[in-house]
């Protein structure tokens, strides 16, 4: 099942997409795809649901992010073999957590904005689980059982507030924009092996980085579960698990982006987003 959240920004209605990748509105039978709508229980339900009842959206509606009412945004840095490779770090011994904003996060095709005084600004391809059931001290064997689903995130970065700006990794990776999500949340039911999915990001038509979750370091419900011995993690919160090698500030001559870039991102079975860079605006 792929879940989306379609409308204007702040006025999106929940949606899923049929057999013949066309969105149907969901408003009949909830709200909103966010805490309330991502348990177990609630999606079997939104299973048993025969699309061809549900009314089209309307014709190219705006899809927002997947999820709402996100409070914890989490990120995992350096969680792919390659990728490490390829900064020049040694593999971690433990995973590497840091914070996004949540309120960074936008839809798949909204715009990505450039921020202010940033001369660093890249992208990373990245698989994220949306939580589906309260996650405290869960065991790794447990873990998938607290997942609602996968959707594809951009964690956009400005590698010289992440870097040079004091160290704290949340400076480079929380301006407003810097999380588009999307396009659908697809159930854990539909997605056969999440451990072995192909993943490409381009800019401007130009493949930038190529790469598979099976080059992770530590697994999905390895990560669900490191992270409960922490936090707690409540339905409808993000984390986004590490991107594969290719990204701007490892290339060699490094590249960034700037505004009217545009970023093409696509994981098997997750679909298809794609971001144009605008300038800054107040």
């Amino acid at each position: 099942m792929k879940l989306v959240r379609f409308g204007k920004l702040g006025e999106e209605r929940p949606g899923l997409v049929d057999a013949d990748g066309a969105v149907r509105d969901l408003s009949a039978h909830l709200s909103d795809i966010a805490a309330s709508a991502l348990s177990s229980a609630s999606l079997d339900k939104l299973r048993a649901i025969d699309p061809a009842s549900l009314p089209f959206a309307p014709a190219g509606a705006r899809l927002g992010a997947p999820v709402a009412g996100t409070r914890n945004f989490v990120a995992v840095g350096l969680n792919f073999a390659d990728h490490a490779k390829e900064t020049g770090q040694d593999i971690p011994a433990e995973p590497i957590l840091f914070s996004k904003a949540a309120n960074c996060i936008v839809g798949p095709y909204d715009n990505v904005m450039h921020p202010k005084d940033a001369f660093n600004m890249d992208w990373e391809v990245e698989i994220a689980f949306v939580v589906g059931t309260r996650a405290r001290y869960v065991e790794e064997k447990d873990a998938m059982a607290h997942i609602a689903g996968f959707c594809i995130c951009n964690d956009v970065s400005e590698r010289r507030f992440q870097v040079k700006r004091g160290g704290q990794w949340l400076k480079g990776k929380s301006a407003e924009t810097f999380g588009p999500l999307g396009p659908w949340l697809v159930t854990p039911y539909d997605v056969p092996d999440v451990h072995d999915l192909a993943m490409s990001l381009d800019v401007n038509g130009e493949r930038k980085q190529t790469g598979s979750t099976s080059t992770m370091i530590f697994s999905i419900p390895f990560l669900l579960a490191y992270i409960t011995e922490f936090m707690v993690l409540d339905p409808g919160d993000v984390v986004t698990t590490g991107t594969p090698p290719g990204v701007g500030s490892a290339r060699k001559p490094r590249e960034y982006l700037k505004a009217g870039d545009v970023m093409t991102l696509r994981i098997d079975g997750l679909g298809e987003q794609r971001q144009t860079v605008v300038p800054f605006k107040m």
